[in-house]
């Protein structure tokens, strides 16, 4: 049987969390030399490399990362078993930041992130929402734990991530009641000149949805962008424009926003990611988020 020697776990995770030798060695009353020896045993025991330097910093390899959030989870555990045999308050739930881009629709992030909520132990989420490329950094620093975007890492990212697919949809046109008929009545021709509310230029949808009507020919009459998809269901809701959501939302955006449903457009697709900084998902509830986008949301 293997074993683990939990010192010099605790060594590594200390070093990692406090961002390098010195400074761990300070926290752990321990010389710079024994604290790198003793993660070299446990490289060594793993038969990975845990850290690699770059100039004069350590950075955590692909498997580092990976440790790393399992050392989390197991003095976490540690704390909490502490807490409860000195009868002090204590709480499993179990903690996840996610990375929102600005550009995926929020009725979607809330059914993406529903199951992670199943959690025997209850979930401490945190949402942060911003650009994808300041996400992607704040992946690179660990201070999320996972982004979800309509678009995989760009080729040319200067961070190191990988992208899981957590499923496409079709898009659907959704208008205000008093322009559905006009548009039904012609679809696609019926949308030259008509009234639409979109994303700004340079988003994914976006760029796809102005090839479709160079495809088909039309041109709409663009009363508002928005990077917020909410903002945009908000002027729809007013009477503004009609405007294209995820096929697998469109029920559920049509009733909370008293739309009406005209057409699902099967030649634009939208893709949707679970971003980390590991190769292989490890957090219980990330997993349990693409189980059941895979199984349920996109199947």
């Amino acid at each position: 049987m293997e074993w683990l020697n939990y010192h010099h776990l605790l060594y590594f995770w200390m070093v990692a969390r406090e961002g390098g030798l010195a400074p761990a060695g300070k926290v752990l009353r321990l010389s710079q030399s024994a604290l790198s020896g003793q993660i070299k045993r446990l490289e060594d025991t793993l038969g990975h490399p845990l850290f690699e330097r770059r100039g004069r910093k350590l950075e955590m390899t692909e498997n580092g990362r990976v440790v790393y959030k399992y050392a989390e989870q197991i003095f976490g555990l540690g704390r909490e078993m502490l807490d409860t045999i000195r009868e002090r308050p204590t709480s499993r739930a179990l903690r996840l930041t996610v990375g929102i881009s600005d550009v995926v629709p929020k009725l979607l992030v809330r059914t993406l992130l529903e199951p992670a909520f199943r959690h025997e132990g209850g979930l401490a989420l945190t949402c942060k929402e911003d650009r994808f490329d300041r996400l992607l950094a704040e992946l690179s620093l660990d201070a999320v734990d996972v982004v979800i975007a309509d678009a995989p890492v760009p080729p040319d990212a200067s961070v190191r991530a990988y992208n899981h697919l957590l499923g496409e949809s079709t898009v659907t046109l959704l208008a205000p009641a008093a322009l559905a008929p006009a548009m039904r009545r012609s679809f696609p021709t019926g949308l030259d000149g008509a009234r639409l509310l979109l994303p700004t230029v340079g988003c994914t949808l976006r760029r796809n949805l102005d090839a479709w009507f160079a495809e088909v020919e039309v041109a709409p009459l663009v009363v508002a962008e928005a990077e917020d998809s909410a903002l945009l269901k908000a002027f729809a809701a007013d009477g503004m424009g009609a405007l294209f959501v995820p096929t697998v939302i469109a029920k559920v955006v049509a009733q909370r926003y008293d739309l009406v449903q005209v057409f699902e457009v099967e030649s634009v697709r939208e893709r949707f990611y679970a971003i980390s900084a590991e190769r292989r998902l490890v957090h219980p509830a990330v997993l349990a988020i693409r189980a059941a986008a895979r199984s349920d949301l996109f199947a």
